[in-house]
């Protein structure tokens, strides 16, 4: 008996090993699963956002739901007679009565909603120059609050972690990292000072700058390899429990089909190259 256990683990055994067939060269299998992966990843999340934020933060500030002490007059009713057509294309992004979040209503989230129809008319080549628009205050928008938070994380936390705290019950060891800190700091800037010729004491300091910084991005390549490497150990694991007779052996069943199958397609490859003229590899 096949269950829906056991077809998702077939299904994610293959796409494991089409990944993994990459390794050989790039064939059909890799570009199903490269797909599969892009198109249900973007589906996904475009579905998130829009349930978190687009539908409560947006829908729920313009037409909030009519309980939460909503007095309407004739405006408030044209209103919500928008409001009630969108109910009818789809109710479960637009419910009886309003969203209910428990925002109140917020008329200058139409701006948001106005730029956001803008990008959406990009995918036609005649109204295609409106999303310049809304991307322009994205774009311009995103850089501002990134910048200030940024600064504030990023170059302010620097400053601080890089003062050494000289009085009261501070040990050596946090008065000796602090200077290391500290000296790293300062000479990975200077580093890129290119005002200055890299010359003299300049330039020594410049080359510990270096250092640091080769320190620093080892490390952090280092931390990203082991994460991917635990993520393969996962998928490893995975394929050996997939491999039992719980599972019907599916491991060894998809692995045999696409050995063969790829030496079919690599054997009628190489044959249709060549009887066009194009050099094997």
């Amino acid at each position: 008996m096949f269950s829906a256990e056991i077809v998702g683990a077939w299904i994610a055994v293959f796409l494991t090993l089409a990944i993994f067939s990459y390794l050989y060269r790039d064939n059909p299998f890799y570009k199903i699963a490269e797909h599969i992966f892009v198109g249900v990843s973007a589906g996904y999340w475009a579905s998130m956002y829009f349930w978190t934020q687009i539908q409560p933060n947006l829908f729920g500030r313009l037409w909030p739901a009519l309980h939460e002490g909503l007095s309407l007059g004739f405006l408030g009713k044209l209103w919500y007679a928008i409001y009630n057509f969108f109910n009818l294309i789809y109710p479960p992004a637009f419910p009886d009565g309003g969203v209910a979040t428990g925002h109140g209503m917020q008329l200058t989230y139409i701006i948001p909603l106005i730029l956001g129809i803008m990008m959406l008319l990009s995918v036609f080549s005649k109204f295609s120059w409106f999303a310049r628009w809304g991307i322009c205050y994205v774009v311009g928008m995103a850089a501002g609050l990134r910048a200030y938070g940024f600064l504030n994380s990023n170059v302010i936390g620097q400053v601080k972690g890089s003062v050494i705290p000289l009085v009261g019950d501070v040990s050596t060891g946090a008065i000796i990292n602090g200077i290391i800190l500290l000296i790293g700091t300062i000479s990975g800037l200077l580093y890129f000072y290119f005002s200055k010729e890299h010359k003299g004491w300049f330039g020594t300091v410049g080359k510990i700058g270096i250092y640091f910084l080769m320190i620093s991005f080892g490390a952090s390549f280092g931390f990203a390899v082991m994460g991917r490497i635990s993520l393969l150990i996962g998928r490893f694991t995975d394929l050996k429990s997939f491999g039992g007779a719980a599972y019907h052996h599916a491991s060894l069943w998809i692995l045999a089909a696409m050995v063969i199958l790829l030496g079919i397609w690599s054997f009628f490859n190489k044959e249709e190259k060549a009887t066009k003229g194009v050099p094997i590899k």
